[in-house]
């Protein structure tokens, strides 16, 4: 039994990864469990999850972890069990990894930091003259979350016309950052750019800036949800990122399975990023 460990399913992205690890199951032939916490902020409850699964003993875990450090002690629990550990989409910490004797755990994602520059870069692209900046961040003690910061800061950095005046967290949440976005127009009434790590906060900026009567602030956000396909297509969002997550999920299941069968797995597989616009989509 392969036991895939998500953050949640509340965020759509999760289910396109969901997808990718039962079409790999239904292709190899092998057993999935699939369990979630509550929220992407649900970290102690993807501890208990993770701990559970050693306890029924599964052959398995692919995970992609809510926080970067707290899982490790879990996992390292796991292996020491003889648990086959994949990390996919959020990288645990290498050094505290490193640390407990968790070692050799293969792990599949993307360039976090290049997909948020690249996505950054286009929204400060609109702006053809002074041009106030913010970022909404993702959970501050994930890895993928402080590279897609990075990479949003390197862009507006670069950009000569853009200045970037605050960095907030919002936790990859619709809702908070629908807050973060109302106090953030209260602070800065002359706001003209928000890239947002994920779809989700960009979604709640988008809808918090409807509200406040502000369209003509410009949104980019990250995941390439339906539902910022949407908003691209008619004009509120500037641009997303499709980061493979069908994709991150199937190979999750596939190197499990090799490592089972005592097959060499890459130690890392990046995958590329594609930027998603209005023009890129199919009509």
């Amino acid at each position: 039994m392969i036991a895939l460990v998500m953050k949640t399913l509340t965020n759509p992205f999760f289910l396109k990864m969901e997808t990718g690890a039962r079409a790999a199951a239904a292709t190899l032939g092998v057993d999935v469990v699939v369990r979630t916490a509550a929220q992407e902020t649900s970290v102690e409850q993807q501890i208990v999850i993770v701990e559970d699964l050693v306890h029924e003993k599964v052959d398995a875990i692919v995970i992609s972890p809510g926080d970067s450090v707290r899982l490790i002690p879990p996992l390292k629990e796991a292996q020491d069990a003889g648990i086959v550990v994949i990390n996919i989409d959020n990288r645990l910490d290498p050094t505290y990894a490193e640390k407990l004797g968790l070692t050799d755990v293969p792990f599949i994602s993307v360039d976090n930091e290049h997909g948020a520059y690249v996505s950054a870069r286009r929204l400060a692209a609109t702006a053809t003259g002074p041009a106030e900046a913010v970022i909404l961040e993702g959970i501050r003690s994930a890895a993928n979350a402080e590279a897609r910061r990075r990479g949003a800061v390197r862009a507006f950095t670069e950009a000569p016309h853009v200045t970037l005046i605050a960095s907030e967290t919002a936790n990859w949440k619709i809702d908070e950052a629908f807050a973060v976005m109302g106090r953030l127009l209260e602070r800065h009434p002359e706001l003209d750019l928000v890239f947002a790590a994920n779809d989700m906060m960009a979604l709640g900026a988008l809808e918090r800036l409807a509200r406040e009567g502000r369209t003509r602030v410009r949104v980019a956000g990250y995941d390439a949800l339906d539902e910022a396909e949407e908003a691209l297509r008619d004009g509120r969002l500037v641009a997303t990122v499709d980061q493979r997550a069908a994709r991150q999920g199937y190979l999750g299941i596939a190197h499990a399975v090799d490592r089972l069968a005592g097959k060499p797995v890459p130690e890392t597989v990046m995958l590329d990023v594609l930027l998603v616009t209005r023009e890129s989509l199919v009509p």
